[in-house]
């Protein structure tokens, strides 16, 4: 369990978790969410004490950086390349190719500006609970990469980053880290029951999208609904711009 975890800490962060011993791939899926949790809570931390130095955009604007970093651009990248080949509007064999070029186009770059915005927008408009909720946001995204491992398929016939996840036989027990983020939820009162609803409508739908246009899912792709989900979550709470208490 540990060597998985840090392998999975390792490849979804930059933090130092120790050497490699090799690619655990389908072992570390599930502790995703757990990543996610830990990245959270260094993200909590950060927001703590800038916020008794800035203000409140400023901490959030901020977060979002110190976000992108620990997590080496990653899913920014994918993202990017997501977001070129959907919108080039060419055949589900065309996009692929176009989501594996390593230059970025137009719709890449918008799509960056756009959900680094909303995030920070989101991030700034939290008030009640707000380091609970810097916590658990990028918990449900990670959490996101294990459901759509669980429901689809990895289509690039080639290989890539994201095929030593797939291929083997996945149990339901491979999902049972999630339940920690919507476990801890609870505690930011009835917005929890909003947030998880947008969990289950985002992720849902992208499957659901990808599924039917693609057949599966590739890296880029599972990195595009990471940052798209952290991104709708944290809007969600957002919403108003003041607690629910």
């Amino acid at each position: 369990m540990i060597k998985d975890l840090l392998a999975a800490l390792r490849f979804l962060s930059i933090l130092p978790a120790g050497k490699q011993h090799g690619f655990t791939g389908h072992r570390m899926v599930p502790y995703f969410p757990l990543v996610g949790l830990l990245l959270g809570v260094f993200v909590a931390l950060m927001d703590t004490l800038l916020c008794r130095v800035f203000s409140v955009p400023v901490a959030s604007l901020i977060d979002v950086v110190f976000l992108a970093v620990i997590t080496g651009g990653l899913h920014l990248d994918g993202l990017a390349d997501t977001a070129d080949g959907i919108f080039s509007h060419k055949t589900p064999e065309e996009a692929l190719h176009i989501m594996k070029d390593s230059r970025v186009g137009t719709m890449g770059i918008l799509a960056l500006v756009f959900v680094l915005a909303i995030k920070w927008a989101g991030i700034s408009s939290i008030q009640g609970h707000r380091s609970l909720c810097l916590i658990i946001i990028p918990a449900y995204a990670r959490a996101a990469f294990t459901v759509t491992i669980y429901f689809l398929d990895y289509i690039r016939p080639e290989g890539g980053t994201g095929a030593a996840f797939f291929g083997t036989k996945k149990g339901i027990s491979g999902l049972a880290y999630i339940v920690i983020p919507i476990g801890i939820s609870v505690l930011i009162g009835p917005r929890a029951i909003l947030l998880n609803c947008a969990f289950i409508a985002v992720v849902g739908l992208v499957v659901l999208y990808y599924k039917k246009r693609f057949g599966g899912v590739t890296g880029d792709m599972l990195g595009a609904l990471g940052e798209v989900t952290e991104t709708v979550l944290f809007l969600s709470l957002g919403i108003g711009g003041v607690s629910f208490f």
